[in-house]
């Protein structure tokens, strides 16, 4: 996370435009008499300290203990009437210490988190395009990876029919600044993107099906040619009674790889959730460590995967992806009381590929302990402390010592105050 930071902060808008604009929209909007129409101005202080030693990856033998803070700023403009829906997020996301006292904001400035439209040609066909967040299920493959202080939005057109189902319709295509030559050379993983979404709910049950078409960018014979995989697959959401609740996903990923091996790679979720506990195993599959003939490591793409595989981050944040893949059995427990929340999450990895001839699958367990307190409706204080217990076979594919005391913990607090409803 801290890698982008620095890239995050070079952004350059100018600050003063934006703020010009926000002004405007305000003015525009308390001076309109549209009994009908329905703005609200919030804001976000999120200011989050970490301490480190063994996050995302394995600490080395004599590595001190590291301390830093983050803090997201954000500022939310959403109106919305019989015709269209809006929404502008503006966000500062910095590095406590990474900007002088003396600042002239030349090189730190407010980027656009969101900035979109939403036309509604009727009650069900609706057109939302801009910049967005794209969030569907549960963010296995589509996130706004919340956790992240920057987060996650794409440029991106959307197509929605709601009826008695949701039938959405997204395309993306990416260029650089010099748009005459049609490359794209990042910053983004994709230069086109195509998906279909199909949702159904039910008395106690929802049901999601997902195909998305992804293109990434490569060189071959002094051209610029996408490679193309597609993820095919859903997600089950089943209440079988008010405390019992099953989860599942399925997806399955082909096409080709940037490397130009064939995909061939599963990933599976399957948790059964009974009033304060959560039971369940995740499987994504993995290259052998030999493996030369296809690409067989799952990817899960633009989700949210903080979520998933134990907050310490070590699978699919960022990293592992093309590795040996994973098996997450986990076993998690909530509780509140009033306003104080507590969980406790427990994980035990394997590798689902072989690491190395002779290597043990077994990676490491990890536990997750983190509380909660709604101070106030608009502030929340909330503490977490981890620990990754690795085995000899993470240091293969992460490197550092497995004997080090590998730990992680944060105090975040988050301030959302509602400005104008």
């Amino acid at each position: 996370m801290t890698q982008l930071l620095p890239k995050l902060n070079n952004f350059k808008p100018r600050n003063m435009n934006f703020i010009k604009l926000l002004i405007a929209l305000i003015l525009v909007i308390m001076l309109t008499d549209n009994a009908k129409a329905q703005f609200s101005l919030s804001g976000e202080f999120r200011p989050r300290t970490e301490f480190n030693k063994g996050y995302k990856t394995l600490a080395s033998e004599g590595q001190d203990l590291s301390t830093f803070t983050t803090q997201r700023t954000r500022i939310n403009a959403a109106f919305k009437n019989e015709f269209v829906n809006t929404k502008l997020v503006l966000q500062d996301v910095r590095l406590w210490g990474g900007q002088a006292q003396l600042v002239q904001n030349e090189d730190y400035a407010v980027s656009v988190h969101e900035a979109w439209a939403e036309i509604l040609f009727t009650k069900e066909l609706k057109l939302k395009a801009g910049r967005q967040e794209v969030v569907y299920d549960d963010q296995r493959i589509f996130g706004n990876v919340g956790w992240a202080q920057q987060g996650r939005s794409h440029d991106m057109a959307i197509l929605k029919l709601e009826k008695e189902f949701s039938l959405h319709f997204g395309i993306a295509h990416n260029e650089n600044s010099n748009t005459t030559n049609n490359l794209y050379e990042g910053p983004d993983a994709y230069k086109d993107l195509q998906f279909v979404w199909f949702n159904k709910k039910w008395e106690r049950t929802s049901l999601s099906l997902l195909v998305l078409n992804n293109g990434v960018p490569v060189i071959e014979n002094n051209e610029q040619v996408n490679k193309y995989s597609q993820t095919i697959g859903g997600h089950v959401s089943t209440k079988f009674s008010e405390l019992v609740v099953f989860n599942g996903n399925l997806y399955y990923q082909a096409g080709k790889h940037t490397s130009g091996k064939d995909i061939s790679a599963l990933n599976l979720l399957a948790e059964l959730g009974f009033k304060n506990f959560t039971l369940g195993y995740e499987y994504l599959s993995g290259n052998d460590y030999n493996e030369t003939k296809k690409y067989k490591s799952f990817n899960p793409l633009y989700g949210t995967n903080h979520k998933f595989n134990g907050f310490m981050d070590y699978f699919y944040v960022g990293n592992h992806i093309g590795s040996v893949g994973l098996n997450d059995i986990y076993l998690k427990y909530q509780h509140q009381i009033k306003k104080i929340g507590f969980n406790a999450d427990l994980h035990y990895f394997t590798a689902a590929a072989k690491v190395a001839e002779n290597a043990d699958s077994y990676l490491g367990t990890e536990l997750d302990l983190s509380a909660s307190w709604a101070i106030n409706p608009i502030t929340k204080l909330t503490f977490g402390y981890s620990r990754m217990f690795a085995g000899e076979s993470m240091e293969i594919i992460k490197g550092g010592n497995h004997s080090e005391s590998q730990q992680w913990s944060y105090l975040m607090l988050s301030v959302t105050p509602p400005f104008i409803k």
